[in-house]
C-alpha cells in the first residue's frame, strides 16, 4: 500500500507513527523541530489522512505497510517514534526486523492487552469516540459546528472534539462532509487495535536487546500505569522510561517542546 507522508530534514531518518484518529498532520510542529538532527518521515497509517482505505486493520497489515513505506524511500535503518497504536506499530515492527531499527521510541503505551481496562480509563473513551463518530448523520448536517454539537453529547471534551473534527472532508462529488478516516473499518477492529501486541506476541523474542528502548509517558496518562513498569522490564529490560509533567495521552499536543527534549536526549 502506497502510503500518503510529509517529511522534514535531510540528515539520519527518523519514522513517527502516529495513533488511533490521528494523522502526519498532528505532527508537523514536532518534526520541525527534529528536523535538525533527523530526516523526520510521518506517513499517514492506512485508513487515515491521506492514505488509502482498506477493509483490513491488523497490526501484521500495519507492520507491512511500515516494511514497504521503507523499502521504498530507501530507509534501510532508522529511528522509530510511535505514538499510542503507533507505538505498538514500532514494537511489532522491531521485534520482526531489529536490523533495522536504531532506536525505539514509545509514546504512552506499552505492549500489553487493554482490553477490560476501567470504564472511566481514556481507552474505554477511545471506543466511546468510534460510536459517536460512527452515528453522525451527515445527510442532515450543514456546517462543522453542528457535527461538533452533535459529537458534544457523547464526547464532553472539546479538545478532543477538535483533534477530531480535523477528520472532516466534503465530499466533491456530493458537497456532504464526511469522515476521512476510515471509520468502519477502524471500528471493525476494534478489538484488535485495542489488544494486539502484547507481551504474547513478543515472548518468543524476549529479552529484547538489540536496540536502545525509550518508553515517554504523559505523567496525567493511564495508558502506563506504575506497575506497567514492570512489564516494559520484563521485555525490554534496558529500557529507560521518560515522564512528561503536565501531561495526558496526547502529550506530542500538551507539551510539545518536553517531548522533543526527551527524543532529542535519548537520541
Amino acid at each position: 500500500m502506497e502510503l500518503f507522508f510529509r517529511k522534514e530534514g535531510t540528515e539520519e531518518p527518523l519514522v513517527i507513527l502516529h495513533g488511533l484518529f490521528g494523522s502526519s498532520d498532528n505532527w508537523m510542529s514536532i518534526a520541525k523541530k527534529l528536523a535538525k538532527k533527523y530526516a523526520v518521515f510521518m506517513p499517514d497509517l492506512r485508513n487515515h489522512g491521506h492514505s488509502p482505505h482498506n477493509n483490513s486493520h491488523s497490526y501484521e497489515d500495519l507492520k507491512n505497510d511500515l516494511v514497504e513505506f521503507m523499502d521504498s524511500h530507501n530507509i534501510h535503518k532508522t529511528t522509530l517514534l510511535g505514538h499510542s497504536m503507533g507505538g505498538k506499530i514500532a514494537m511489532y515492527f522491531a521485534a520482526d526486523y531489529p536490523e533495522r531499527v536504531t532506536r525505539l521510541i514509545v509514546v504512552d503505551i506499552v505492549p500489553k492487552n487493554y482490553t477490560g481496562f476501567s470504564e472511566t480509563s481514556q481507552i474505554k473513551s477511545h471506543l466511546d469516540i468510534m460510536t459517536a463518530m460512527l452515528e453522525v448523520d451527515f445527510k442532515s448536517v450543514r456546517s462543522r459546528d453542528e457535527i461538533d454539537g452533535f459529537l458534544s453529547k457523547k464526547i464532553p471534551d472539546p479538545g478532543t472534539r477538535q483533534f477530531l473534527l480535523k477528520n472532516i472532508d466534503k465530499d466533491k462529488n456530493t458537497g456532504m462532509f464526511k469522515w476521512r478516516i476510515n471509520i468502519n473499518t477502524l471500528y471493525n477492529f476494534r478489538d484488535e487495535i485495542v489488544s494486539g501486541v502484547s507481551k504474547k506476541w513478543l515472548e518468543d523474542r524476549i529479552p529484547i536487546t538489540a536496540y536502545p528502548v525509550v518508553f515517554i509517558k504523559g505523567e496525567n496518562s493511564d495508558y502506563i500505569l506504575p506497575g506497567d513498569e514492570i512489564l516494559i522490564k520484563e521485555i525490554y529490560p534496558e529500557a529507560r522510561i521518560v515522564k512528561i509533567p503536565d501531561a495526558g495521552h496526547w502529550l506530542h499536543a500538551e507539551q510539545p517542546d518536553l517531548l522533543v527534549k526527551a527524543v532529542l536526549e535519548f537520541s
